[in-house]
């Protein structure tokens, strides 16, 4: 791969940059975020209040403009007419990666659809942040906020449960603690790790085996990250009878019924009950 250590021209070109911002501590942002942020025309935003904190922490002063979940469709052929006028216009969020559970995927096809440029300038992610300290699978699926009713979090979860790969949710501290069973119900058999303000001075990080998860031993606030594990891989060294296995039933077949002995010989194992029932039946047949 190679590598460009500084821009070849220091002219930025025309249209809509997607700058990440820190997700907590303001001083992961990048050389190149920072360039782009004082070179903009405008800078789109969540909340003015939150972003001025570290717009003006490093001295910048583009105009900002408002754009979040309320407004972004009202603003639409506003913003479009800018980027048009041949302007340089940032999209920030509150923190990370913007459109990543965020406002602006609506911008963002509009741009496409009228070929303005669209750049992004990548840096802090919260799940990619989360995932990483993990150790869970190299593979994963992010899902994002949880949904807001318990059937709709059933209703993926039946689908996500089938996923052997680690899963990305953003969560409150309080709908987690109400969502523990149905997360139990779902994925019992998997590790979890919650993430608590992730890189600010109060960053903690839990780790249990979902089947221990109890609301009772944590104390949580604000919005989290959760990253639950791959599957748990099946023994396979047991998921067939072996000869030992064949021989154990063969001195069982007089003393106890079928059932007793499929229960015996399947016990902590991956061993199908069809399989040990129909030995069972041949050796019965034999006589």
């Amino acid at each position: 791969m190679n590598l460009q250590t500084d821009s070849v021209n220091c002219n930025l070109k025309y249209g809509l940059y997607i700058v990440s911002t820190p997700i907590g501590n303001l001083e992961d942002i990048t050389l190149r975020a920072l360039k782009v942020l004082r070179k903009s025309d405008y800078i789109l935003c969540e909340d003015t209040r939150v972003s001025r904190k570290l717009l003006s922490k490093y001295k910048i002063q583009s105009k900002l403009i408002p754009n979040h979940k309320f407004n972004e469709k009202k603003n639409l052929k506003k913003i479009i007419d800018i980027l048009k006028s041949e302007k340089i216009v940032s999209l920030i969020s509150d923190a990370g990666t913007p459109i990543v559970s965020d406002p602006g995927r609506i911008l963002v096809k509009e741009c496409v659809n009228n070929k303005i440029n669209l750049i992004s300038i990548p840096g802090p992610s919260a799940s990619i942040a989360a995932f990483s300290v993990s150790g869970f699978s190299d593979k994963y699926y992010f899902y994002g906020f949880f949904p807001e009713n318990n059937s709709e979090i059933k209703k993926n979860f039946e689908v996500l449960s089938k996923l052997n790969s680690a899963i990305i949710f953003f969560i409150s501290a309080k709908k987690f603690n109400r969502s523990i069973s149905i997360i139990k119900k779902y994925f019992l058999d998997r590790q979890i790790l919650i993430c608590k303000e992730i890189t600010k001075y109060y960053e903690e990080y839990f780790r249990f085996n979902i089947k221990d998860l109890d609301e009772k031993k944590l104390t949580l606030k604000g919005e989290i990250t959760l990253v639950v594990s791959e599957k748990r891989l099946l023994n396979k060294i047991s998921n067939k009878l072996n000869e030992s296995d064949k021989i154990k039933i063969k001195k069982l077949i007089k003393k106890l019924s079928i059932k007793e002995i499929i229960e015996l010989i399947i016990d902590g194992r991956n061993i199908s009950k069809k399989e040990v029932y129909n030995y069972c039946l041949e050796l019965k047949n034999e006589k």
